[in-house]
């Protein structure tokens, strides 16, 4: 059975962010399908890489037991979701302080590497709209590519794709509560058709 890793960061649990993980764990349940979870800002999680996590190339090594336990978490699953807000056409910094120690050199890419394929699917707020964002400043297509090309595939991923979820400030809508429940069903589809067995299997 298709196994999950959720990684998800917002400084606030009543947020867009914070509601979409929500209903990803609520289909999740929904649909049987076994997953493990980290909440960054509540579990405590510092993203700063000290001396133990610093990559060694020259050698195998054993970082710091937060970081073996995290990564053996990534290793297990067949799908990596990361949820988290877009800040500056990025993705927040405990986010990157995530990816620096856990995807490490000998873990997600190396001649030593254990993360093997996945299917990763980045799904973010994003404050502009679709004609801000991506249309003027293509700020979309900078972004996916080092998500996509730059850390996933360089870590094995067969399979990723960054789901935009626009407006999210609602620039110009009158209805900002029916706008946010689209965007989370549109995460919460992202999810079910990831889950589809051809493409677990496909990558």
């Amino acid at each position: 059975m298709t196994s999950v890793h959720l990684v998800w960061a917002h400084p606030r649990t009543d947020s867009l962010t914070a509601r979409t993980v929500a209903a990803i764990r609520h289909e999740l349940r929904r649909s049987g399908v076994p997953f493990t979870e980290i909440d960054l800002y509540r579990s405590g999680f510092d993203p700063r890489l000290h001396e133990a996590d610093e990559p060694d190339w020259g050698r195998a090594k054993r970082y710091s037991e937060e970081v073996m336990h995290l990564a053996a978490q990534a290793q297990e699953a067949d799908v990596l979701i990361f949820v988290f807000p877009t800040w500056w056409a990025s993705v927040p910094a405990i986010m990157k302080g995530y990816i620096d120690r856990v995807f490490n050199y000998g873990i997600a890419y190396g001649r030593r590497s254990e993360l093997g394929p996945k299917v990763w699917r980045w799904i973010t707020p994003v404050g502009e709209t679709y004609e801000e964002f991506a249309a003027e400043r293509h700020a979309d297509t900078s972004m996916a590519h080092v998500l996509n090309e730059g850390i996933a595939r360089y870590s094995g991923a067969t399979d990723s794709e960054v789901v935009f979820l626009y407006n999210a400030l609602g620039e110009g809508l009158r209805d900002l509560p029916g706008h946010h429940v689209q965007l989370v069903e549109q995460a919460v589809e992202t999810v079910r058709e990831v889950l589809e067995p051809e493409c677990v299997a496909v990558g």
